[in-house]
């Protein structure tokens, strides 16, 4: 296994996160624990998981992966063995989130009750990466490339939450903070107000990046390097688009596409098309697709973590195996042409 710094924290974590938003609705609570116990095994020692998972998101299932990951860590007693990241949702429609009914908002009062839910549920006195799941601003995440402004809105300022979040880290219940579904603007203003006001620097990003949406590339990896301040990368496979298993029409019983509507993002057939052309190529090379797609998010410098997930021990077993691939310029060379035919398939 690989390791990388963690921000500026000097923590070290594994390139491999192992992401857990399907325990509780795909997978049972004694595979969520066989997963953890495998990929500790194999050197993982990042995990991450969010008060709103599993996914898709439901008031009788909400929290159960946290409830997973809490279980573990009470019959293992393996606390200090993993980098725990959990998020707190952002703006809502829901209220199932909030003991107080309320719909979620960043503001002191909701991070609050947030986070300490999180560790009664996860059975631990301390989170070390408290993410912002996503921001209470309008703008474009969430497969929105473009950027609409929104004149007037009632929302949370930046500063009151960083303050919150600045609280939270001295009452020792978290260790570091992050951000995830973020832009450039956001993730640069958060860190400004760290250095201007003394409050806890944003040590990550936790955003899509995958062979099928490179859009982090565009600002947000800049950030990154020069900051410190490294993505995180989820759905680094497009939701199992680019293991090639969806091609031709198929669609594998117990897969995601076929279990839930919801997930059309990485669907288009401009996704398949390209998607195609990656299997291919990969295929060309003696590759597995979803290793090769995985070793490419792998290889980026301004990644931190390539947040993987699976349903089973042979997809984790492979996903986890992408550590050791290494591909050759011949290989990234075809990868960027084409990559260039359609940038963005899957924002």
């Amino acid at each position: 296994m690989e390791y990388r710094k963690l921000g500026r924290t000097g923590l070290d974590v594994s390139v491999i996160c192992l992401g857990t938003m399907t325990w509780g609705e795909q997978n049972t609570e004694s595979e969520a624990h066989e997963q953890l116990d495998f990929a500790l095994d194999k050197g993982v020692n990042f995990i991450d998981t969010a008060e709103l998972y599993p996914v898709p998101p439901k008031a009788e299932t909400q929290g159960r992966t946290e409830q997973y990951i809490g279980t573990w860590l009470k019959a293992r007693g393996r606390r200090d063995d993993v980098i725990l990241a959990t998020k707190a949702v952002g703006p809502s429609d829901a209220t199932y989130f909030r003991a107080s009914g309320e719909t979620p908002r960043l503001n002191a009062k909701q991070l609050k009750i947030a986070v300490d839910t999180s560790l009664q549920r996860l059975q631990t006195d301390y989170i070390d990466l408290y993410q912002l799941h996503w921001p209470e601003r309008s703008t474009n995440f969430f497969g929105k490339l473009g950027y609409t402004h929104a004149e007037e809105e009632d929302t949370t300022d930046l500063l009151e939450t960083l303050q919150a979040l600045g609280d939270i880290v001295k009452s020792g219940k978290v260790r570091h903070v992050g951000l995830s579904n973020e832009t450039a603007w956001g993730t640069m203003r958060y860190l400004q107000l760290a250095e201007q006001h003394g409050l806890p620097r944003m040590v990550s990003v936790q955003n899509p990046y995958s062979l099928l949406n490179r859009s982090y590339e565009v600002g947000l990896a800049e950030v990154s390097i020069r900051e410190d301040c490294g993505l995180l990368a989820y759905s680094p496979l497009a939701m199992g688009m680019l293991s090639g298993k969806y091609l031709n029409g198929q669609m594998p019983e117990g897969s995601r596409f076929s279990l839930f509507t919801r997930f059309q993002r990485y669907t288009s057939q401009t996704a398949h098309d390209i998607t195609a052309q990656y299997v291919a190529l990969a295929r060309e090379a003696g590759l597995d697709p979803a290793q090769m797609a995985l070793a490419y998010v792998n290889s980026r410098r301004f990644v931190t973590a390539n947040i993987i997930g699976a349903t089973n021990l042979t997809q984790l077993e492979a996903n986890i195996g992408s550590i050791d691939i290494e591909l050759s310029e011949d290989i990234l060379n075809k990868m960027e042409e084409i990559h260039n035919q359609h940038p963005y398939p899957c924002p």
